[in-house]
Protein backbone atom coordinates (compact mmCIF):
# COMPACT_ATOMS: atom_id res chain seq x y z
CA UNK A 1 0.00 0.00 0.00
CA UNK A 2 2.84 2.54 0.66
CA UNK A 3 6.16 2.55 -0.92
CA UNK A 4 9.03 4.85 0.48
CA UNK A 5 11.94 6.27 -1.08
CA UNK A 6 15.01 7.49 0.95
CA UNK A 7 17.28 10.28 -0.69
CA UNK A 8 20.19 12.93 0.77
CA UNK A 9 22.58 10.56 1.98
CA UNK A 10 26.49 10.79 1.09
CA UNK A 11 29.86 11.57 2.25
CA UNK A 12 30.94 14.31 5.15
CA UNK A 13 33.42 15.16 7.63
CA UNK A 14 32.60 14.85 11.17
CA UNK A 15 30.65 17.97 12.23
CA UNK A 16 28.77 18.43 9.48
CA UNK A 17 25.28 18.35 8.63
CA UNK A 18 23.16 16.11 6.12
CA UNK A 19 19.44 16.40 5.36
CA UNK A 20 17.74 12.87 4.83
CA UNK A 21 14.07 12.79 2.79
CA UNK A 22 12.25 9.78 2.72
CA UNK A 23 9.05 10.19 -0.21
CA UNK A 24 5.88 8.13 0.38
CA UNK A 25 3.33 7.29 -2.36
CA UNK A 26 0.07 7.46 -2.04
CA UNK A 27 -2.75 9.75 -0.23
CA UNK A 28 -2.57 8.31 3.29
CA UNK A 29 0.72 9.36 4.43
CA UNK A 30 -0.83 10.87 7.52
CA UNK A 31 -2.15 7.36 8.62
CA UNK A 32 1.75 6.05 9.84
CA UNK A 33 4.02 6.88 12.04
CA UNK A 34 7.05 8.03 10.69
CA UNK A 35 10.11 6.71 11.47
CA UNK A 36 14.33 6.31 10.65
CA UNK A 37 16.56 3.67 11.60
CA UNK A 38 20.04 2.56 10.38
CA UNK A 39 22.48 -0.41 10.26
CA UNK A 40 25.72 -0.61 10.03
CA UNK A 41 27.62 -3.26 8.58
CA UNK A 42 27.63 -6.70 10.35
CA UNK A 43 25.15 -4.81 12.90
CA UNK A 44 21.34 -5.10 13.77
CA UNK A 45 19.40 -2.42 12.54
CA UNK A 46 18.70 0.14 15.22
CA UNK A 47 15.86 2.67 15.94
CA UNK A 48 17.10 6.48 15.46
CA UNK A 49 13.92 8.56 15.35
CA UNK A 50 10.10 8.86 15.20
CA UNK A 51 7.43 10.76 14.23
CA UNK A 52 3.60 9.96 14.93
CA UNK A 53 0.80 10.09 13.00
CA UNK A 54 -1.90 12.35 14.66
CA UNK A 55 0.00 15.11 16.56
CA UNK A 56 3.67 14.69 15.52
CA UNK A 57 5.64 14.06 18.79
CA UNK A 58 8.64 12.95 18.07
CA UNK A 59 11.23 10.63 20.24
CA UNK A 60 14.81 10.11 19.50
CA UNK A 61 17.42 7.48 20.50
CA UNK A 62 19.56 8.71 23.29
CA UNK A 63 22.68 8.55 20.30
CA UNK A 64 21.35 11.54 18.44
CA UNK A 65 19.09 13.39 20.92
CA UNK A 66 19.83 17.36 20.50
CA UNK A 67 21.86 16.76 17.06
CA UNK A 68 19.11 15.06 14.69
CA UNK A 69 15.41 16.65 14.22
CA UNK A 70 12.71 14.82 12.51
CA UNK A 71 10.01 16.63 10.94
CA UNK A 72 6.84 15.63 8.80
CA UNK A 73 5.08 17.13 5.78
CA UNK A 74 1.86 15.61 4.86
CA UNK A 75 1.52 17.72 2.45
CA UNK A 76 3.99 16.00 0.69
CA UNK A 77 3.88 12.93 1.93
CA UNK A 78 7.63 13.03 2.90
CA UNK A 79 9.66 13.07 6.65
CA UNK A 80 12.75 14.30 6.53
CA UNK A 81 15.51 14.12 9.23
CA UNK A 82 17.91 17.26 9.72
CA UNK A 83 21.53 15.10 10.86
CA UNK A 84 23.74 18.03 12.47
CA UNK A 85 26.94 17.46 14.21
CA UNK A 86 27.94 14.49 12.57
CA UNK A 87 30.14 11.53 14.36
CA UNK A 88 31.80 8.37 12.37
CA UNK A 89 29.58 6.57 14.75
CA UNK A 90 27.01 8.30 12.91
CA UNK A 91 28.01 6.51 9.96
CA UNK A 92 25.60 3.31 8.16
CA UNK A 93 22.52 3.05 6.16
CA UNK A 94 19.72 4.91 6.62
CA UNK A 95 16.35 3.42 6.76
CA UNK A 96 12.82 5.06 6.17
CA UNK A 97 9.77 2.98 7.62
CA UNK A 98 6.01 3.55 8.11
CA UNK A 99 4.21 2.06 11.01
CA UNK A 100 0.88 1.36 11.75
CA UNK A 101 1.91 0.10 15.61
CA UNK A 102 4.38 1.24 17.84
CA UNK A 103 6.44 4.06 16.62
CA UNK A 104 9.80 3.04 18.30
CA UNK A 105 9.28 -0.62 18.03
CA UNK A 106 10.59 -2.03 14.77
CA UNK A 107 8.05 -4.90 15.05
CA UNK A 108 5.30 -2.60 14.30
CA UNK A 109 6.81 -1.11 11.17
CA UNK A 110 5.47 -2.62 8.07
CA UNK A 111 7.42 -0.22 5.20
CA UNK A 112 10.42 0.28 4.42
CA UNK A 113 12.56 1.82 2.04
CA UNK A 114 15.50 1.03 0.32
CA UNK A 115 18.03 3.09 2.68
CA UNK A 116 20.64 5.95 2.02
CA UNK A 117 24.13 5.57 2.86
CA UNK A 118 25.46 8.16 5.38
CA UNK A 119 29.32 8.01 5.81
CA UNK A 120 31.16 10.46 8.18
CA UNK A 121 34.64 10.57 7.96
CA UNK A 122 37.13 11.53 11.00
Amino acid sequence: QVQLVESGGGLVQAGGSLRLSCAASGRTFSSYHMGWFRQAPGKEREFVAAITRTFGNTFYSDSVRGRFTISRDNAKNTVYLQMNSLKPEDTATYYCGGSTGAAMALAGYAYWGQGTQVTVSS
